[in-house]
């Protein structure tokens, strides 16, 4: 099972244990079920207040990388992604370090999320 470490300065770092092969657990959902206070608003992707920085861990290939355009506009609206990076996300299927908490579903693949609180 891949473990998802959140940390903020704010609170205690804390690590999970995420469903490997889920296509339902958004870590905004896997936040909420341990209690993880991660800021959202619509938890639809429509206001970018989930938006969080993730690092992979380990060695292996990140594999939760694809990115809905939806996700991708609103990211690029909020300045963190550029055109240039949603270029090189498109056409390299690379992982990028921003996502939605409410889009974004880790696959077995340890990560480091680091959130701002509500």
């Amino acid at each position: 099972m891949p473990l998802i470490t959140f940390s903020n300065p704010g609170y205690k770092d804390k690590t999970v244990y995420a469903v490997a092969g889920s296509f339902t657990e958004t870590v905004l959902k896997i936040a909420k079920t341990n209690k993880i206070p991660i800021a959202f608003d619509c938890g639809d992707g429509e206001c970018g207040s989930c938006a969080i920085r993730v690092k992979y861990l380990g060695k292996n290939t990140p594999m939760g990388v694809h990115m809905e355009e939806k996700e991708m506009n609103m990211l690029r609206q909020m300045g963190k992604l550029s055109k240039d990076d949603v270029d090189e996300l498109m056409t390299n299927d690379q992982p990028s370090e921003w996502r939605l908490a409410c889009q974004f579903i880790p696959r077995d693949e340890d990560i480091l999320v680091e959130y701002e609180a509500q």
